[in-house]
């Protein structure tokens, strides 16, 4: 096990002091129309909304349905970043051309945050088929493991407070009720999972995006489709892919809505499985204002899709109450 929930948002209270990456302060007043958050997917948006209330002002950069492994930021996000008291990104190396224009164009008391890098030690780095550990670019994808998710609710409840002192206990207050909903959410995925057939909790994916989530739930992930070029993987490469679904006999393989695969589409007719296509990696569900538009709507519908294409039922999933009382004013690019 690499996290717990209960665990890990006590790590990164110890390790929130060492984020500020670009700050020589250490603490700030925020200004009478409060901070300005920059954050970079929507996950990490949906998380900082969820600490912050309307407190502060929180803009994303990488609009929802991007590839965020490859996304370069316009020049108008410079603009943004020179404005930012704060900018909150996932790094493990997700989001380098931001980083790089953030460093370039912060002004000297902004901070940045890399949060994944912060709360992951270097020995939990997990590198896997679309993220080969030659290449250096650990798997980025905390946020699907509700452990991880908490941790980076920490991180922004630390740093809010940090800046904001005068905000701090609501910020606490949020960060409590954000974490409590986190471990229902987690429950329910727990309960659930037990529906599922045994030997079906293997994940077969385009894009590896749940390995922190298996390794911590007791999931298998056997391929991923997507190599770490993020082009087409050779026919060789397909082939085998194909011996291996019939040889583990899941009975789905899951695309992702990012990144539609016509490949994936062919391995599950050539193997004699369902292919399901709507994973949402970082795009959350429905439109900005809607109540499942956040982390725990993304999360419960990843979960519940998973769990009944492998055989189980989701009921504690569906009936799980996603809704929080701490109001959500980010902006989400679209």
């Amino acid at each position: 096990m690499r996290a717990t929930l209960v665990a890990l948002p006590t790590a990164a209270l110890a390790l929130a002091g060492l984020t500020a990456c670009s700050s020589s302060e250490d603490t700030s007043a925020a200004g009478s129309d409060g901070l300005l958050v920059a954050t970079t997917v929507s996950p990490i948006t949906s998380i900082a909304a969820a600490v912050a209330g309307d407190n502060v002002t929180i803009e994303g950069i990488v609009p929802e349905g991007t590839n965020s492994h490859t996304f370069e930021p316009e020049p108008r996000v410079a603009e943004l970043l020179s404005d930012a008291d704060i900018v909150f990104v996932n790094g493990l190396k997700l989001e380098d051309p931001t980083i790089e224009l953030a460093e370039a164009n912060m002004k000297p008391e902004g901070r940045l945050v890399e949060i994944g890098t912060t709360v992951l030690p270097e020995e939990d780095y997990i590198f896997d088929f679309s993220f080969p550990e030659e290449e250096g670019k650990p798997n980025p994808h905390l946020w699907t493991d509700p452990g991880y998710a908490v941790a980076y609710a920490a991180v922004v409840r630390d740093q809010l407070s940090e800046l904001d002192p005068d905000n701090a206990d609501e910020y606490a207050a949020n960060f409590a009720a954000f974490e409590a909903k986190a471990q229902e959410l987690s429950d329910a995925v727990r309960a659930d999972q037990t529906s599922v057939p045994e030997g079906n909790l293997k994940l077969l994916t385009y894009h590896d995006a749940y390995a922190y989530f298996a390794d911590n739930y007791g999931w298998q992930v056997i391929g991923a489709v997507q190599p770490d070029s993020f082009d087409d993987p050779a026919p060789a490469e397909v082939a085998a892919l194909i011996e291996q679904v019939k040889a583990e006999g899941v009975p789905t393989i899951f695309g992702s809505e990012v990144f539609p695969s016509a490949v994936l589409e062919e391995i599950g007719s050539a193997a004699g499985v369902r292919y399901e296509e709507s994973l949402r990696d970082d795009d959350l569900p429905g439109a900005p204002g809607d109540d499942e538009h956040s982390w725990l709507g993304l999360m419960r519908y990843n979960y519940a899709t998973m769990i009944r294409g492998l055989g189980g039922e989701p009921t504690n999933l569906e009936a799980f109450d996603i809704t929080l009382d701490t109001p959500d004013t980010a902006v989400y690019p679209q």
